[in-house]
């Protein structure tokens, strides 16, 4: 029974991505790594970090480090507002929080309307994203949630918050 539970979840959260917003552009991510949407939070900077990693926050008791997608990305700051958010991941038992310019919507991108990325060398945008979600209304730049986890910055912060 508790197997057939398991599956029926799995299958209601294959192909389904959470779509957000980073400038004008839309990214996507799997949606079961998502655990939850907050708000921005109060961010408390961890010294010696790299730009992108903007520190840890206090999540109802739990520390979690976030990360600023713009950055990761390397676009430039942008000063964040109503509509900024956090997404909370949960990677391989690890929570990060992405700061993203806002959220847009949940779709179902089937496998087979998703390529992977062109081979070009773009100064590093295509190590967080593995795949190219075609859509009716457009592409989704879908990142990898397990490269977000290999970061050697975020690694340092995780090792930092775990003691």
């Amino acid at each position: 029974m508790q197997d057939e539970i398991l599956e029926i979840e799995e299958d209601t959260q294959k192909d389904k991505y959470l779509i957000f917003l980073i400038g004008n552009e839309e990214y996507g991510i799997g949606i079961n790594y998502v655990t939850e949407i907050v708000g921005i939070q109060k961010i408390t900077e961890i010294p010696e970090m790299q730009g992108h990693v903007k520190g840890i926050i206090n999540l109802r008791g739990k520390v979690i480090p976030v990360i600023d997608v713009r950055l990761m990305l390397g676009l430039e700051e942008k000063e964040y507002n109503d509509r900024t958010c956090t997404i909370v991941l949960n990677i391989r038992g690890v929570c990060i929080g992405l700061i993203v310019d806002g959220v847009a919507e949940v779709l179902q991108i089937y496998e087979e309307n998703i390529v992977p990325p062109p081979e070009v060398n773009d100064g590093g945008k295509q190590k967080y994203i593995h795949a190219i979600g075609k859509t009716e209304s457009g592409i989704k730049l879908l990142l990898d949630c397990e490269r977000l986890l290999s970061n050697s910055a975020l690694e340092n912060v995780l090792g930092n918050a775990k003691h």
